[in-house]
């Protein structure tokens, strides 16, 4: 199947070469290919439904029928919502999204490609795993997952084969082909794994949520302690057939306190079950790292808003914070999250809160509007800086005044490391920036967030070269 609808071999697509194909799904194809400007190897994701659609000679997709075309362009427009959502994720535990574009038709991710085994494939020759090995796996897996919950999505594929172990023990969580935004009203795709898909994954009304991938997660720790795989989640309604985990692991290699939270993460009815990462996260054992480091950027989205200190001893209310949280989210995207923690950390006041985050909406209007909002104040607040006329995010005027980087120069570092980081790029480049004594410095600063060392190489060469023309 995949040699008759697969693109080919060497295929060009736009700066990617085709190299094979990694997978065939039922939203699309998976393949292998080379970024020719950066010489980087890629994972491209190709929305292609089986049911909906089919290839055509000149490598187009169109829907196979006049009936399918309104689902296609419905699947379609997803596929690209999905992939805007997911390219501003930026955490070491899941796969990166660098880009999305269109053609042949279709919409196209690309993602970063890692080296590494499946779960399934590095675990055969490390059983039995003790505590400890479990417990790094899992607890940087959630980290990830809260972030793709925070932003209401639900990855609904979480399983073995989609957790892949780097070359230095890390784990990173694929596939997210399944990814579908929670609570949104609409019914979602019936999505199917046994032994790691709930119960309310087998019909297309069931009550999913965070709970759903939390189910999926505590049955792939359960094959972990126990190497078998649970029994599917409709076969355990109306007579449980599971040995608990308490019963089926080994009690002198895992504690007890990991193996009932295990069970409750697999409890059938969804409502029984821990509700959120965090409250799974809370029950299970602190995995203690060997040595401590200084947090990234990229970290404080783990960071949990209640009772965060700021240096002056505030602390923001967690609903308030939630609120601000959501309207700045409809300007910047999921990664208000991120901007928000950050400036928690800073303000005094909900007001001066609100001054420090609207700095990264571009429209003036709308940071105005923003600002006197939350400030209790329909005039504009005495405080408000004056803001320039100019269209440019503010965020990009303020770093060019305070440091010697023109603003031109940012907004270029800025489109080159978010190829890389994601949206995140925004607050990375401006903080760079305000420290850089010239471009070249600001493109080794920021380079340091690229965690691959061979992109991280081809990106420093790229700035320098490009540095060169001007």
């Amino acid at each position: 199947m995949a040699a008759d609808i697969a693109l080919p071999r060497d295929y060009a697509l736009n700066e990617y070469r085709i190299e094979q194909t990694l997978g065939v799904g039922g939203f699309g194809l998976t393949y292998l290919a080379t970024d020719s400007n950066l010489n980087l190897k890629v994972a491209i994701k190709e929305y292609l439904p089986g049911e909906l659609a089919l290839r055509c000679d000149d490598q187009s997709v169109q829907p196979k029928s006049d009936s399918a075309l309104d689902s296609f362009k419905w699947g379609l427009s997803r596929f690209l919502d999905e992939s805007r959502t997911l390219a501003s994720f930026r955490h070491p535990n899941i796969v990166r999204v660098m880009r999305f574009f269109e053609a042949n038709r279709t919409a196209y991710m690309v993602m970063e490609f890692v080296a590494g085994q499946s779960l399934n494939e590095w675990i055969r020759s490390r059983r039995p795993l003790d505590q400890k090995a479990v417990l790094g796996i899992a607890h940087p897996l959630l980290d990830g997952l809260e972030i793709i919950h925070r932003a209401r999505y639900l990855h609904r594929d979480i399983k073995p084969n989609n957790i892949l172990i780097r070359d230095d023990g890390s784990p990173v969580l694929l596939d997210f082909g399944s990814a579908r935004m929670a609570g949104d009203g609409n019914e979602l795709t019936v999505i199917v794994t046994p032994g790691y898909a709930p119960a309310e994954q087998y019909h297309s009304h069931g009550k999913q949520g965070p709970w759903s991938d939390l189910y999926a997660f505590g049955g792939v720790l359960y094959w972990m302690v126990t190497g078998n795989r649970t029994v599917d989640a409709v076969a355990r309604i109306r007579q449980d057939m599971l040995p608990p985990a308490v019963n089926a692991a080994d009690r002198t290699r895992y504690s007890t306190e990991l193996l009932a939270a295990i069970d409750w993460a697999l409890t059938p009815n969804e409502e029984q079950r821990p509700q959120t990462v965090g409250e799974f996260r809370n029950v299970l054992p602190a995995h203690v790292k060997s040595e401590q480091r200084t947090v990234t950027i990229q970290e404080t989205a783990r960071m949990p808003f209640s009772n965060a200190d700021t240096p002056s001893g505030v602390k923001f209310d967690h609903e308030t914070l939630k609120i601000i949280e959501a309207e700045l989210a409809r300007h910047i995207g999921p990664i208000a999250g991120i901007v928000i923690e950050n400036a928690a950390r800073k303000a005094h006041t909900v007001a001066g809160l609100a001054e420090i985050v609207a700095s990264e909406i571009a429209d003036d209007k709308a940071h105005t509007a923003f600002v006197r909002k939350f400030s209790g104040n329909r005039t504009t607040p005495a405080s408000e800086p004056s803001r320039p006329t100019s269209g440019r995010p503010q965020s990009v005027r303020q770093a060019s005044t305070e440091s010697r980087i023109d603003a031109v120069t940012i907004e270029k570092a800025e489109a080159s490391l978010s190829k890389y980081i994601g949206a995140v790029a925004r607050i990375v480049v401006k903080r760079a920036a305000a420290k850089a004594r010239d471009p070249g410095e600001l493109y080794l600063m920021i380079a340091d967030e690229i965690e691959d060392k061979s992109e991280r190489k081809a990106f420093i060469r790229k700035a320098i070269s490009e540095s060169g023309k001007e």
